[in-house]
């Protein structure tokens, strides 16, 4: 919707919402689609959408198909195998500006916040074990910072070893928050130099961080690849439940409230698709109204329901362990986490530019985005692949229609596209305006930024105020 329309008064937006209802009444240029996913908890509004009948409801007959693993995802949506698909949001922000692949992909409609955590082996939590710190009733003091990896990285460096964490995929969340947290701690994540052909991200590193699927995860993990990992639901609960491993910190005390995954689709089926597009996300907006509706009420429906084969495929009590407001870290030790999963309150499914600006900003820490840009070039890439305006207009759709109310949604007479400042939280107590990037990448002692040096002198640079941070960190109790 044009920014005109929206300043002209909730009246007029109702209206427009009436007749754009009406426009959607229409017959949806294709009805027939197919939408990927991998096998994780937050693929859930895709799941209900379905099975209640929400894409039926707007003319639409949709198949869900699993895919081995994100870059495949990836490859099927930019081909056209998929109509579109739930992905990182890292995915359709990278492809948008040539890192990994060159492609438009686009988003109107975000999926969800949060649903992540990093957990170690039991190897590497019994060396650390006695150094965390502890409550009063004996039980650690989650979240833990990745100071308490102190002892098992001495212990791997003096037998000529680093240890080796799993994430999902070079431009995921996952990625993003396990560099954000080790490096919180002075212990460095590694740079990638696309420019001299290192694209491993390992450039400086004090941990190796590799790709690993999702589902991969606890296996790999048991078998000794990998002594830890960041990914999402149910595969850390999973950990816990086979006694394979101990989650030390969820994404959300790493920073809270920020897009997760988004449903993702090429710039070109959006243009030769509108009228399916915004029926699409008309039924996600329901799926995840009905997702957080009346404080989780219907989340035990939803685990029982994705824990089917062809949906997640894993135990429906190992997915209501982080799904339903809770979170599980060793065996019995559940602790309360209502906002692990979100979908819908908070404006979740909204595609705020300010979440998009931080996962640029990250790709520029670490390296992914070569060289420095202006503050200007982090909006227009947020703005040109966050899609607010379908948002808002299957959103007023939806009210005209009565399924939801005004109040379930921004306002969007006044909506800037960025969160207020202090809805965020960082682990490291960082403070980001989405609109100042380059500031804010020169808060952090390990990172790259616009500093006027050559990358690789910048990453030596940087590698070394590292190691001083580390220094002064041994030891110490996060």
């Amino acid at each position: 919707m044009k920014r005109s329309l929206v300043k002209k008064g909730l009246n007029t937006l109702l209206l427009f919402g009436l007749g754009l209802s009406l426009q959607l009444s229409a017959q949806p240029e294709k009805d027939e689609l197919t939408f990927g996913f991998i096998k994780l908890t937050d693929m859930a509004p895709l799941a209900v959408a379905l099975e209640r009948g929400y894409f039926e409801d707007e003319g639409l007959y949709v198949q869900l198909e699993a895919q081995s693993n994100w870059r495949v995802l990836q490859d099927r949506v930019i081909d056209g195998q998929l109509d579109g698909a739930h992905m990182l949001a890292g995915q359709v922000l990278a492809s948008s500006i040539g890192i990994g692949v060159q492609a438009e992909l686009q988003t109107s409609f975000i999926i969800g916040l949060n649903g992540n955590a990093c957990t170690v082996s039991h190897s590497i939590w019994q060396q650390i074990s006695s150094e965390v710190p502890r409550r009063a009733d004996g039980r650690p003091d989650y979240p833990l910072a990745a100071s308490v990896l102190t002892p098992a990285l001495q212990q791997a460096a003096e037998q000529g070893r680093k240890l080796q964490f799993g994430m999902v995929f070079p431009v995921s969340s996952h990625n993003y928050e396990l560099r954000y947290w080790l490096a919180a701690s002075g212990i460095h994540p590694g740079f990638y130099d696309p420019a001299s052909g290192d694209n491993s991200g390992q450039l400086h590193a004090d941990v190796l961080l590799s790709v690993t699927p999702p589902p991969q995860m606890p296996a790999t993990m048991e078998a000794g690849t990998i002594q830890g990992y960041c990914v999402g639901e149910p595969w850390n609960q999973q950990a816990v439940a086979r006694n394979l491993g101990v989650p030390l910190v969820t994404n959300y005390d790493i920073h809270s409230n920020m897009a997760e995954k988004v449903f993702g689709v090429s710039r070109q089926w959006a243009e030769q698709h509108p009228k399916t597009h915004l029926k699409v996300v008309k039924a996600l907006i329901r799926a995840s109204h009905w997702l957080d509706a009346e404080q989780n009420a219907n989340r035990q429906a939803a685990a029982r329901l994705i824990a089917q084969p062809f949906y997640v495929g894993a135990d429906a009590n190992i997915i209501a362990n982080s799904m339903t407001g809770v979170f599980e870290y060793e065996a019995g030790d559940v602790r309360q986490a209502p906002d692990f999963n979100v979908f819908f309150r908070y404006h979740a499914s909204y595609p705020y530019y300010s979440d998009a600006v931080w996962y640029l900003s990250q790709m520029r820490r670490w390296g992914q985005i070569p060289q420095a840009q202006p503050d200007d070039w982090y909006q227009q890439v947020a703005q040109r692949v966050f899609q607010p305006a379908i948002y808002q207009q299957a959103a007023l759709a939806l009210i005209a229609d009565g399924k939801l109310s005004a109040s379930d949604f921004p306002d969007f007479n006044n909506e800037t596209g960025y969160r207020p400042l202090d809805q965020v939280r960082f682990i490291d107590q960082q403070s980001f305006d989405a609109k100042a990037p380059n500031a804010y990448l020169r808060q952090f002692a390990i990172g790259l930024s616009d500093d006027p040096m050559p990358q690789a002198q910048q990453a030596q640079a940087h590698s070394t105020q590292a190691q001083n941070v580390q220094s002064n960190n041994a030891g110490s109790q996060p």
